[in-house]
């Protein structure tokens, strides 16, 4: 199979960028996107020139480094698909395929299609967490979760923070990653304790982080690999205007 590649090249975040294209020959169906990617920069070193710069990590769909922009979908064109689970078999002979890094102010360009995605992690420390006390573990049956709760809570749980709803929204919203580790704590009896507390605090980072509102688009959840729903931004917001009011009162 042979390809034309449309990468985007950009030497870093204050640097010009630009789409390069790149003919490939020989692609094999059953190559990732990451192999193809490899055999791509191995022909490229071969030549003297500078490889693609791209993340990866698990290749199992777990961490979601391999975050990139594929013919227009974050992580190509198959739902529920991280880049790395991706397969050659879905693209055709002949065909054109843009890759790009994810676009957004909060996640700035490193090197062609890796990004800075740290906006996330200090969301998550502004308040993703649960604070207990050290010691024995208590016992996995001391407290009893309605199956509902627990199912609820799992499935926002599953969500890897891959950046791919922000990818996605077109305002750049973080609402969907924000919601579901909001959502996942709060479901839980474990995280009541802090529950109005964590979502003022995240929401507030999230902000101070530049990502933008969420609109009703639903892309993020059409275009997030582990299908996480936008229920959670529903949760989230009504635990959010609960926490205001509550403050106030206080």
């Amino acid at each position: 199979m042979k390809l034309t590649l449309k990468i985007w090249r950009q030497g870093g975040e204050y640097k010009k960028g630009q789409f390069v294209n790149y003919q490939l020959d020989q692609v094999s169906e059953h190559m990732s996107f990451l192999e193809m990617l490899y055999v791509l920069n191995e022909q490229l070193i071969s030549q003297g020139k500078e490889p693609v710069a791209f993340e990866h990590d698990c290749r199992e769909g777990i961490c979601g480094a391999c975050s990139m922009v594929i013919n227009g979908h974050a992580h190509g064109p198959l739902q529920g698909t991280t880049a790395c689970q991706l397969h050659m078999r879905f693209f055709r002979d002949g065909q054109t395929v843009t890759i790009e890094p994810f676009r957004a102010k909060s996640f700035p360009v490193i090197k062609d299609l890796v990004v800075d995605r740290s906006a996330f992690d200090r969301i998550i420390q502004a308040g993703g967490y649960v604070s207990v006390g050290t010691g024995q573990a208590q016992d996995a049956n001391a407290i009893p979760v309605e199956k509902d709760q627990s199912s609820m809570a799992f499935d926002a749980a599953a969500c890897i923070g891959c950046g791919a709803c922000v990818a996605a929204c077109p305002n750049a919203s973080a609402m969907l990653f924000v919601s579901a580790k909001v959502s996942h704590l709060t479901l839980l009896p474990q995280g009541k304790v802090e529950a109005k507390k964590r979502v003022l605090s995240m929401v507030r980072q999230m902000d101070l982080e530049g990502f933008g509102n969420c609109s009703n688009v639903t892309a993020c959840e059409a275009e997030c690999p582990k299908g996480i729903s936008v229920e959670n931004i529903a949760r989230m917001n009504r635990e959010y205007l609960a926490s205001v009011f509550s403050s106030e009162e206080d």
